[in-house]
């Protein structure tokens, strides 16, 4: 069950809010729609709801405001706008990184795919959807956590006739299992076709709130729509017929040569045209909207009759009034008592969105006496994925632009270790690196930046964690399966260039150029260091800049900027080797150091002490840090 109260939106300098004191209940079991005009508050509303957007007002979900449920999604499944997933994943492979996000067994895609009818697309790639299949693959994504609540935003729109059946029916399907669903339209004939409830908006503010059947009853009437040539004399030959049968018909233009006849049938229309030898082009029974005010309840809560009353005709319309004189029957209008008027009697007050919905805010204000207005509606912090190193694999893995990027690494290395031997004076192991000295970083470096930075960049251009904030959650799990997925990405490719280029060097040149170098270890921790730090500076790069060009800038940076800076500083102060470090620790503990520990340490001492290691540790240090802020700063926010 929903019970929104008082949702307000925030106004924006001389405008008034696009929503304005709104409270209704949307029960389990059944379907509400939130019905309205575009430009109503329907997107706005539900957003103030789901804590999207900055306002005033309160939202119970069976009885708990969304920023207490631990984990929301679980809870409340969304569809608002498209769905935001990277155009090359595939329908399966996004459902399959969802449900690693929301912490739901994978097989849980595969069923979903089922109920929304997707199973013959799971390999369609999204960015091939059409609107329809998109709206249908967002209503899987919400489907995924197996909610208690739908909230859908126009879930029918650019649906094929075959498709909105099929929506409706799983959406009662869902209603009769206990759910709750609300979902937005601007079709009052939808409304009344798919909902149990319909709750109008207009301008923002309540204008009814009823159940289908009478909603279907006031706003709703059977029409027969003509069109004709000979449109005006067709209607006065019906308004002249109408008096001579003493029937109550009304005749409305609707421009040009269309019309529409309440009160009357397609075969009564088509014999007067028939005798009178006038052409009818279109003659067709259909239900017409009477307006937004007609579904409105009256100044006493109570719905207005339908019929008499019920509507205003258009200045332009010929309406035939019933032959028998109203007054006359005490049934069609009963007696008023004094200074009272009859319902549709001329002297009825007209009903506008202000008095309408005045019943609910005197309700809604009784409830909240003294607590003067609304509480503020804070933005909900964006979910965090339930198992973060799931997510992130499913999602690295889910397209193929890691494993191009690879290849492209794999070519150019082998290429460059080539050409560098062919030109000779490029000692060994800048040779088996493919590191020419013209170049700040190796490929596999440059490789491994790039990699990272598309971890982060992504999320931010195709947000499929924070689709309605655009915006990705800045928790530290996250981050660390990032880190943890970058850093064995980087190991594993720094170790094929190494292995590639020494295969395709010992194929053209033989066995000289590849032997193992005597300190082997040292090197080979210098270059597994080097590339998975550029591979940690993409990340957190891209995490602090919101850009995956950002992010490989930064790691291109390091060896152009911060290498001079840190060369000038060693130079200009005296700098102790490191080996007297490892001593005075090792003379420090009481314990020694086990498996000539101290050897390693030095080792590592040196490498840091280097001006490109110096320079990576120093940048990896300001962009946690930096990352860090940026994530309080959120979280204050």
């Amino acid at each position: 069950m929903i019970q929104a109260t008082g949702l307000t939106s925030s106004p924006r300098k001389e405008l008034p809010p696009a929503v304005d004191d709104v409270s209704f209940e949307a029960h389990a079991g059944r379907v509400t729609a939130l019905l309205g005009a575009p430009g109503a508050g329907k997107t706005t509303a539900l957003r103030l709801m789901l804590e999207l957007q900055r306002g005033r007002g309160i939202t119970y979900f069976r009885g708990r405001p969304l920023h207490r449920i631990p984990h929301p999604a679980h809870e409340v499944g969304v569809l608002l706008g498209d769905v935001p997933g990277h155009p090359a994943r595939t329908v399966r492979g996004h459902l399959r990184m969802l449900c690693a996000a929301a912490g739901v067994p994978v097989r849980r895609a595969d069923e979903v795919l089922e109920a929304a009818g997707l199973v013959s697309l799971r390999d369609e790639r999204l960015g091939t959807l059409s609107r329809g299949m998109d709206r249908r693959l967002g209503l899987a994504c919400a489907l995924l956590p197996d909610p208690h609540t739908l909230i859908l935003d126009e879930p029918a729109k650019s649906l094929s006739t075959s498709e909105n059946h099929r929506l409706h029916d799983m959406l009662r399907a869902y209603a009769a299992q206990g759910g709750t669903v609300l979902c937005t339209t601007a079709d009052p004939k939808e409304a009344a076709r798919i909902a149990d409830h319909v709750v109008t908006l207009e301008r923002g503010r309540l204008l009814a709130d009823q159940p289908v059947a009478d909603f279907s009853r006031t706003r709703l009437r059977p029409r027969v729509a003509v069109r004709s040539p000979h449109a005006a004399r067709l209607s006065a030959l019906l308004a002249q017929e109408a008096r001579a049968t003493r029937r109550s018909v009304e005749v409305v233009h609707e421009g040009g040569n269309r019309l529409c006849v309440y009160g009357g049938t397609c075969a009564d229309i088509g014999e007067i045209a028939f005798r009178h030898g006038i052409v009818v082009h279109q003659l067709a029974d259909e239900i017409g909207d009477m307006g937004p005010g007609a579904g409105a309840p009256g100044p006493d809560g109570t719905a207005p009759r339908a019929g008499v009353g019920a509507r205003t005709a258009p200045p332009q319309a010929d309406v035939a009034p019933p032959a028998d004189d109203t007054e006359d029957d005490p049934d069609r209008h009963p007696a008023a008592p004094a200074g009272e008027a009859a319902p549709g009697s001329a002297t009825e007050p007209r009903q506008t969105p202000d008095d309408v919905p005045a019943r609910s805010r005197r309700a809604a204000r009784t409830r909240d006496a003294g607590a003067g207005l609304p509480p503020p509606v804070a933005v909900r912090a964006a979910p965090r994925p339930l198992r973060p190193l799931r997510y992130e694999i499913r999602r690295a893995t889910g397209v193929a632009t890691g494993f191009l990027v690879g290849a492209a690494v794999l070519a150019v290395s082998a290429l460059t270790a080539v050409l560098l031997a062919r030109a000779g004076h490029t000692p060994q192991p800048r040779l088996l690196a493919a590191w020419p000295r013209e170049l700040p970083l190796p490929p596999a470096a440059l490789g491994a930046g790039l990699l990272g930075a598309l971890a982060f960049g992504d999320e931010f251009r195709h947000p499929a964690l924070a689709a309605d904030r655009g915006t990705v959650p800045r928790r530290l799990g996250l981050l660390t399966a990032k880190l943890l997925v970058a850093s064995v990405t980087a190991l594993v490719l720094a170790v094929l260039t190494v292995g590639c280029d020494a295969e395709l060097l010992y194929l053209v040149y033989g066995r000289e150029l590849v032997e193992v170098p005597a300190d082997w270890l040292p090197l080979s921790a210098g270059w597994l260091g080097l590339v998975t730090g550029c591979a940690c500076a993409g990340v957190l790069a891209a995490g602090v800049f919101r850009s995956t060009t950002a992010g490989l800038a930064v790691v291109v940076a390091v060896p152009l900027l911060v290498v001079p800076l840190v060369h000038k500083a060693m130079d200009g102060a005296s700098v102790r080797s490191p080996a007297p470090l490892s001593s005075r620790l090792r003379d420090g503990l009481p314990l020694r150091w086990p498996f000539g520990g101290e050897r390693q340490l030095d080792a590592v001492l040196r490498m840091v002490a280097q001006p490109v290691g110096g320079a990576l540790t120093l940048s990896l240090a300001a962009l946690l840090c930096a990352y860090l802020f940026t994530g309080l700063r959120s979280r204050v926010r």
